[in-house]
Parts: structure tokens; sequence; C-alpha cells
């Protein structure tokens, strides 16, 4: 089972650090499960002008990399423009596409020449069948590693839904398919400007798409959500991901049964 998970966004290099260790040492007692680290090192897509970005682009990138070195694990992180993808690419092992880029050819095509695994979030905008397009997109250079990402639905102004045969749907194009269970639970355009969410159902979505056949789970965390400079109102609260990963490694053994 693929688990891409840590905090939202690099806030600072002790809570990136004490995430990563938390997580490391989780997923060493499962052989099953292929871990990677993930955190954003610049956020583009705010709402507000006066929300968080980033503390400095390449300080988050460095710390990042000192993640890598020091857990000997793999990092994944977002790339927002295709200048980026090469400098960025040289710090992380996989590239990942904010689901609101989802359709931007050039910077799909500039992360796919990487060579990198690119992870590309479905668009809350578009359908899963829409989906097959964004892989051409990354396999036209030739790069054949591509993962996608199901982060909700937009239903209405202010609140996302989860279809999860589009989990089966988006398996077809024969690349991993994994849940984001943590965006999913966002309610967002909240009139203040900050996204809020419903975190208690995280578990419910991340259980259901294992159940519905997901390659994996996407999940954001954080020691303490509610001071999360980045989607406080949809991170797990860190010591609460042990749980949901034993139920679902349980439940993918029994679905792979059948």
């Amino acid at each position: 089972m693929i688990l891409i998970a840590g905090p939202c966004a690099v806030e600072n290099k002790e809570i990136t650090f004490q995430v990563a260790e938390y997580l490391t040492n989780l997923t060493s007692k499962y052989k099953e499960i292929q871990f990677i680290f993930k955190s954003s090192y610049k956020k583009a897509n705010r709402t507000k002008l006066d929300s968080f970005s980033t503390i400095d682009k390449y300080e988050a990138l460095k710390i990042l990399a000192e993640v890598k070195q020091k857990f000997n694990i793999p990092i994944i992180t977002d790339v927002h423009e295709t200048i980026e993808c090469d400098e960025v690419a040289n710090y992380v092992d996989y590239l990942q596409i904010p689901a609101f880029l989802c359709r931007q050819t050039d910077l799909l095509i500039a992360a796919g020449k990487t060579g990198k695994t690119v992870n590309i979030k479905k668009g809350q905008f578009l359908s899963p069948e829409a989906m097959k397009f964004a892989i051409e997109k990354v396999q036209s250079t030739g790069n054949k590693k591509v993962w996608l990402t199901e982060r909700g639905t937009t239903f209405g102004y202010n609140n996302l839904v989860v279809d999860m045969t589009g989990i089966k749907i988006m398996k077809r194009n024969g690349v991993p398919v994994i849940m984001d269970a943590t965006h999913s639970v966002q309610i967002p355009n909240q009139t203040e400007g900050v996204t809020g969410g419903n975190p208690e159902m995280i578990e419910t979505l991340a259980l259901s798409a294992i159940a519905a056949g997901a390659d994996g789970l996407f999940i954001e965390t954080h020691p303490n959500p509610s001071k999360a400079l980045s989607d406080a109102g949809s991170q797990l609260q860190l010591n609460k991901i042990d749980e949901i990963i034993e139920k679902a490694l349980k439940l993918k053994a029994l679905i792979d049964t059948f």
C-alpha cells in the first residue's frame, strides 16, 4: 500500500522533522507499506493574499532534502510552474501536480521530462474519465511513471463529495490510484477566505477507498492541526494516523484475498 503522508506545508524544520520521524517509525513496522513523505515547499494556490505560502522556497527545499537524508525516505512535493520542475526535482524523488493545475499541459510535460514519478491530483472540476488525458500528457515525454490521486469533486460552492466508483474508473488507465483522504474532507470557499474541513471523516474516506480498490492513501497530518499554517481544518492529528493505517492494511489484505 502506498502511503503519502506529512504536514501540508514546510512550516519550519522542527515540525517537519517531528512528523517525518513519527511516520518513519510507524511505517517501518509494516513491510506492506511504501511510504513517501509529503510536504509542500511552497503553497501557491491560496485563497487570500496574506495566507501562508512559504518560509522561503530554498530553505524549505533544503529542509526536505535533510529529511530525505536523515530518515532515508523518499520525498514528494508540489510544483506549480514549468520553471520549477527541473530545480525541484534535484531535491525530491516524486513531483506532484496540484488538483487546480491538472490540465496545465506545459506543466505536466515539464514534470514528465524530469523522469521523476508524477502524481497528478484529480481536479475537483473533472470527471475520473477525463484524467486519462493528463496521463497522456506526462507519458508523451517517454516517462511512464504516473500516479493519479482522487481528492473529491466540487458539489455546489462550499462542499466536496467523493464518488468511489471514480477509483475503479481511473484504475482502468493502468496506473496506481491513491485516495487523498484529507483534502477530500475540506469545506472550501468560506466567506472568511480560509478553507474549513471535517477531519472526523478522514478515516471513513480512507477505508472506503481501500475497499473500492485504491492502491494507497494520501494523508496530511500535523502534531497540532489547529495551529497549522496551511489546511488547519482538514489535517489529521498526527497520533491518530496509527489506527487508520492499521485498519487500512487489514482491509487491503482482506480485499486482496478475493
